[in-house]
C-alpha cells in the first residue's frame, strides 16, 4: 500500500473530531507560543535596562524599562486569553488523552497555573511601583516575575517532552497504574526540551525588539534611545543565536535514540546508510527523494556524533508509524537554515564592530535586522511543526495514537471558526494598542497612564498624574 493510500484509509477511519482538533491546536499553539516567548525573555531584558538606569543614573535606560513594561503588560493580557483557551482545549479536543493520562499530567499543569498567577501579581506590582517604591526594591519585583515565566514554560515543556518520551506510569490490562507525576514531569527529555525553548525565546524576543528599533533608525531616529533599545535585545539575541545550534544538536542526539522515525524524516533517510549523508532540501515523491543535495558522511556526523553510525532509515519503520515526511523534513531544515543564518549574522555584526565599523549606520544592515525579526518567529514555528508533526501518528509516543485521542464531535469546526475570529480580533487589537502607544511616545507623552490603579498626585500642583 502506498503512503497516499495509507493516508486516505486513515482519514476515512479517523474520528470526526480529529481534523478540527488538529487545526485548532495548530492555530492556538502557533499563536500563543510567540507570546510565551515574551513572558520568558522580556522581563530579563527589562531588568537589564532598569538596572542600568538605577546604577548608572541613566534616564534613557529607565525610560526604556518603563515603556517595555507597558508593552509587556499588553502582551501578557493577550497571552492570558490565549493561554486560557489552550487550557480548555486540552480536554475538549483530546478526551482520549486527558481522560486516560490526566492523573499523569496534572502536576505540571497545576504548577503552570500557579506560575501564571505569580507572574501576573508581580507584573502588576512592577507596573504600579514606579514612583511608589524604593528604586532597588522596585527593580527586584522583576525577579519573581521572570522566574515565574520560566517555571511556567518549563511546566508546559515538561508535558510536551513527556509526550515524546513517556515516563511515570505503567499500563496493566489497558489501564494506567503506578502513576508517578514527579517522574512524568521530570522525564528524560525535559531539560533539553526546556533549554531549546528557553534559548529560542531569547532569539525571538531579541530579534523582534531589535527589529522595532531598526525600523525607527531607518526612519531617521538615531538617538541614544533607539541605539540602546536596539543593542540590549540584540545582545541577548546574539548569545542565544550562538548557543541554540549546540542545544539543538544535543536534543537531536536524543531523537536518534528515542524517536528514530522522526529523525529519519528530519534527514529524509529512506534507507539506513553507513555513513549517512546530510541531505539538503529535497522532497519525497512517489517513494523517491527528488531535488536534494547529498553531502557525504555529514548526516552521521551531525545526527549521530560519529563518522560511521547510520541514521535509521524509514524502510525500518512500519508504514502506519511513519510521520508525514515532507512536512517534517521541510520544517526541520527551515528551522536549521534560518537559525544558521541568524547565528552567522550576529557573529558578523560583532566582528565588524570589533574592527571599528558601526553597522547601525548601514541601511542594508538595518533592513536585514527588520527581516530577521519575522524570520526568528518562522524558525520558532518551524521547530514546533517539526517536533509535533514528526511525532505522528502518536500523541503519546508508543502508547496512544493521535486518532485515538480525538473525539467524535464534528461540531468542533464551529469552535475552530470562533477561535479564528477571537484570535484575529486580539491580533488587530494588540497592533492598534501598541501602535497607539508608540505614536504617543514619539509625540512626547513619556508617561502614559496605566489602565488600572491609583494615580499619583503631582508634588508641585497636587494634580493627579502618573509618574
Amino acid at each position: 500500500m502506498s503512503l497516499l493510500e495509507l493516508a486516505l484509509t486513515a482519514a476515512q477511519d479517523a474520528p470526526a473530531g480529529l481534523l478540527p482538533a488538529r487545526q485548532q491546536m495548530a492555530l492556538s499553539l502557533g499563536w500563543h507560543i510567540v507570546l510565551a516567548c515574551f513572558g520568558v525573555a522580556f522581563p530579563t531584558m527589562i531588568f537589564v535596562v532598569h538596572a542600568r538606569g538605577i546604577f548608572r543614573d541613566d534616564p534613557i535606560a529607565l525610560g526604556l524599562a518603563k515603556r517595555w513594561a507597558k508593552v509587556s503588560a499588553v502582551l501578557f493580557a493577550i497571552g492570558a486569553v490565549s493561554g486560557t483557551v489552550l487550557s480548555f482545549e486540552m480536554g475538549l479536543l483530546w478526551p482520549g488523552l486527558m481522560g486516560t493520562y490526566g492523573d499523569v499530567l496534572g502536576l505540571p499543569f497545576a504548577f503552570e497555573g500557579l506560575s501564571f498567577f505569580v507572574e501576573a501579581i508581580f507584573l502588576g506590582i512592577y507596573l504600579y511601583g514606579w514612583g511608589r517604591m524604593p528604586p532597588k526594591r522596585h527593580l527586584l519585583m522583576l525577579v519573581p516575575m521572570a522566574l515565574a515565566g520560566i517555571v511556567g514554560t518549563f511546566c508546559v515543556l515538561s508535558v510536551n517532552a513527556w509526550m515524546n518520551d513517556p515516563a511515570g506510569f505503567r499500563i496493566v490490562d489497558g489501564e494506567v497504574v503506578d502513576v508517578d507525576p514527579w517522574r512524568a514531569m521530570f522525564n528524560d527529555q525535559v531539560w533539553l526540551h526546556f533549554a531549546h525553548m528557553w534559548v529560542g525565546a531569547f532569539v525571538v524576543v531579541g530579534f523582534l525588539i531589535a527589529a522595532v528599533y531598526a525600523v525607527g533608525m531607518l526612519r531617521g531616529r538615531r538617538d541614544e534611545h533607539h541605539r540602546l533599545g536596539f543593542i540590549v535585545p540584540f545582545t541577548f539575541a546574539t548569545v542565544a543565536a550562538i548557543a541554540q545550534p549546540f542545544v539543538g544538536h544535543l536534543l537531536g542526539l536524543r531523537v536518534a535514540e528515542t524517536q528514530p522515525a522522526k529523525l529519519a524524516a528530519f534527514e529524509l533517510a529512506l534507507e539506513t546508510e553507513s555513513p549517512s549523508p546530510l541531505r539538503l532540501g529535497g522532497v519525497l515523491i512517489d517513494g523517491e527523494v527528488r531535488g536534494a543535495i547529498d553531502l557525504p558522511r555529514l548526516g552521521s556526523v551531525i545526527a549521530r556524533n560519529s563518522f560511521t553510525e547510520p541514521v535509521q532509515g524509514l524502510d525500518t519503520i512500519p508504514e502506519d508509524e511513519r510521520p508525514p515526511v515532507n512536512i517534517t523534513h521541510i520544517a526541520f531544515q527551515s528551522m536549521v537554515g534560518i537559525g544558521t543564518l541568524l547565528m552567522l549574522s550576529v557573529i558578523f555584526f560583532w566582528f565588524v564592530r570589533w574592527r571599528g565599523r558601526d553597522l547601525l549606520e548601514n541601511r542594508w544592515w538595518l533592513r536585514f535586522v527588520v527581516l530577521a525579526g519575522p524570520l526568528s518567529v518562522v524558525a520558532l514555528e518551524m521547530g514546533w511543526i517539526a517536533t509535533e508533526v514528526g511525532r505522528q501518528p502518536w500523541v503519546v509516543y508508543g502508547y496512544l495514537r493521535t486518532a485515538d485521542a480525538a473525539g467524535e464531535n464534528s461540531g468542533l469546526w464551529w469552535l475552530l471558526a470562533a477561535t479564528v475570529v477571537v484570535y484575529t480580533g486580539m491580533t488587530v487589537g494588540a497592533v492598534i494598542v501598541l501602535r497607539s502607544m508608540a505614536r504617543r511616545w514619539r509625540s512626547g507623552e513619556d508617561d502614559l497612564p496605566s489602565p488600572y490603579g491609583p494615580q499619583l498626585a503631582d508634588s508641585a500642583s497636587g494634580d493627579p498624574g502618573p509618574r
